[in-house]
């Protein structure tokens, strides 16, 4: 089963609740798609990692075939490529290695090459196979490493948590595409549930099963859990706000794995999702 973790901004608690419940499991995989930014490795510390370059296909066209046609450009719905003077220009930032060019060109004048955007790393940690995808500095888009980190981390046979990017966009829809269950993690203020509301919108779009971790609880009014309430969205369990908790994460320690009160904690969320998840996998089945 895979169950991917959404927050509607960073700094919710999604890797938090995402590293402490595959730690929580008997045996599971951990998988960050927040390729900008990854983090999850920082907690796990995987050992015996392999990594993998990742590359897309950019084309490469040769002066000396192109005729100025420009049936190139004006099939490439992307604005990547641009015909000026006698010569064809490549934008690289903007192609999306669809391939289009080259088979569009009646002179055969373009190419591909490949071009290294990131890597993903894999490793173990305990009862944790660790998945890591990373983003090179100033490349446009990820779901190339994410579409990859997912296809080399799939195992039917082993529970799946998917970190996410925060946010909404289009390298959240690509990270639970394949996801069986959706957890969203909220803060308890009047940002945290309009941030909320917006990954709630998304798993609905995508018809996923969902429920809500309420992360950083205190006494008093929770804009977050109020929303819940009024979109009719089940509450899986909360987080409070803690200090020892605080320090023990900011110090990049496994909750689940330093503290036994944060271990039945997680456990106690980890049985909450998997029932629910469940539940859901058999009444759509």
């Amino acid at each position: 089963m895979k169950i991917a973790v959404l927050s509607g901004k960073g700094g919710t608690g999604k890797t938090l609740v995402s590293v402490n419940l595959a730690a929580a499991a008997k045996e599971s995989i951990y998988i960050d798609c927040d390729v900008e930014g990854p983090n999850g490795y920082l907690f796990f510390k995987p050992q015996n990692v392999d990594t993998k370059k990742i590359a897309i296909k950019i084309p490469c066209v040769d002066e000396k075939l192109c005729n100025g046609c420009r049936k190139c450009v004006d099939f490439c719905k992307f604005n990547a490529l641009a015909y000026i003077g006698t010569k064809i220009y490549v934008f690289e930032e903007v192609c999306h290695s669809c391939g289009g060019c080259v088979l569009v060109c009646p002179e055969k004048a373009f190419v591909e090459k490949d071009k290294i955007i990131g890597e993903i790393q894999k490793g173990n940690s305990d009862n944790v196979t660790v998945y890591t995808g990373i983003l090179n500095i100033g490349e446009a888009s990820g779901i190339p490493i994410i579409k990859k980190l997912l296809h080399e981390s799939s195992d039917a046979e082993k529970l799946t948590f998917i970190d996410c990017p925060p946010g909404s966009a289009c390298i959240v829809m690509e990270s639970i595409k394949e996801a069986d269950y959706c957890i969203l993690v909220a803060e308890p203020t009047i940002f945290g549930s309009h941030n909320l509301n917006l990954v709630y919108e998304l798993v609905k779009l995508f018809n996923k099963p969902h429920g809500v971790i309420l992360n950083k609880t205190q006494n008093g009014y929770n804009p977050s859990e109020e929303l819940c309430r009024e979109k009719g969205i089940n509450i899986l369990g909360s987080i409070p706000f803690d200090n020892e908790l605080g320090s023990i994460n900011s110090n990049a320690l496994i909750l689940a794995r330093e503290n036994i009160k944060f271990k039945n904690m997680f456990d106690s969320l980890l049985e909450s999702v998997m029932k629910e998840a469940l539940n859901e996998a058999i009444t759509n089945s």
